[in-house]
């Protein structure tokens, strides 16, 4: 596990009747872009969740750089950026003073926070908006500010929970620059998505997971083996509904 950013051993995960996650083990090698896909409910979130310590696991364990997530929090944390969906930002700080904040509490010194918050929010295209209220930032905006945040203490790697969902094609353009850069300085990502095209150009390495099982995991190559991403994860998970067509439907 030395060699892994991320490694993931028999997460397990039941809400009543319903396993949304069932004995999950993965790796995500250090120097690594790791797409995660899956249908919606397929469990990415949960099992995302359990890895960085928001969510405890009802079994199995996570391990940040070899630093287990559960047994050392605080020194798993040090070592991880996350974007997680749908975690609410502190939207009356204006953006600079969100990353800031995130710098701060992370144990930083002060200088060192002012420099890299202004390093990112010039290469995020946010120098303008520094000084604007994060409630007021459009989703692309969001995305950007949030992933600043998370970027700010120079983790080993960032956990990226659909960091592209509702974002416009210059912020996602720029997200994607960014977060290239960052793989190839030596940092590890792992991400959600539902965009297959944008996983296969993006990502090194990828993971399939369907009701809460992986389905499949490997280099990109490896996954997709002769066809394309896409059409390797629907021989896996399957079509929804049928190929029937509807009678009335017509132009």
């Amino acid at each position: 596990m030395e060699n892994n950013a991320l490694s993931i051993r028999g997460l397990h995960k039941r809400y009543g009747d319903k396993i949304a996650v069932q004995d999950l083990s993965l790796d995500v090698p250090k120097g690594s872009f790791y797409g995660f896909v899956g249908p919606n409910g397929a469990g990415k979130t949960t099992t995302l969740s359990m890895a960085t310590g928001l969510l405890r696991p009802d079994a199995g364990s996570a391990e940040i750089a070899g630093v287990d997530v559960w047994k050392h929090p605080t020194e798993a944390k040090r070592r991880m950026g996350v974007l997680a969906d749908g975690v609410l930002l502190f939207s009356k700080l204006t953006g600079e003073q969100l990353v800031t904040y995130a710098g701060l509490l992370r144990g930083m010194d002060r200088e060192t926070v002012a420099t890299r918050t202004e390093d990112l929010l010039r290469v995020l295209g946010l120098e303008e908006a520094a000084g604007k209220l994060v409630q007021d930032y459009s989703a692309g905006m969001t995305k950007k500010i949030a992933l600043a945040s998370a970027m700010v203490h120079a983790p080993e790697l960032l956990v990226l929970d659909e960091p592209f969902e509702a974002v416009d094609p210059v912020s996602a353009r720029t997200i994607r620059g960014l977060l290239d850069a960052y793989v190839a300085s030596g940092g590890a990502v792992i991400l959600s998505s539902h965009v297959m095209d944008l996983v296969q150009r993006m990502c090194t390495h990828v993971g399939i997971i369907a009701h809460g099982q992986l389905l499949a995991s490997g280099t990109v190559d490896e996954v997709r083996g002769d066809s394309d991403l896409e059409t390797r994860f629907v021989e896996l998970v399957g079509l929804e509904g049928t190929d029937q067509e509807l009678s009335w439907l017509k132009a």
